[in-house]
């Protein structure tokens, strides 16, 4: 294990947002900065997802639950409207879909990998 607690910052101001890709979803419109990467699952449990106007994450589930803060802007997820400041927690196996007419910036921890419906 590292002890330097600088080895564990992640200054997101200077990160670069990179397209969000994942095989077989459009995910056309969403953008990513990865907090933590997780060497085991061999994926990010925490990271912010930017959402451009108009874009949209399709129905799905997590095993393990979810976690989302909106950083900025306003999201739907289903047909509920989170802004500014908004906190939701997905209790496990819960189904929905996330999308944005303005736009947004959202914090997720995600413990488990996601599950497209």
């Amino acid at each position: 294990m590292k002890t330097n607690i600088n080895d564990y910052v992640v200054q997101t101001q200077l990160s670069e947002w990179k397209p969000l890709i994942e095989e077989d979803v459009n995910t056309s419109g969403i953008y990513i900065k990865i907090l933590r990467f997780d060497d085991k699952q061999d994926r990010p449990p925490s990271f912010i997802l930017k959402f451009e106007a108009g874009a949209s994450y399709p129905f799905h589930n997590h095993p393990e639950g979810e976690e989302a803060f909106i950083l900025n802007g306003e999201a739907y997820f289903n047909e509920t409207k989170l802004s500014n400041g908004d906190y939701l927690y997905t209790p496990p196996n819960f189904k929905h879909s996330v999308r944005t007419e303005i736009g947004c910036e959202i914090l997720f921890i995600v413990p488990q990998e996601v599950e497209i419906i």
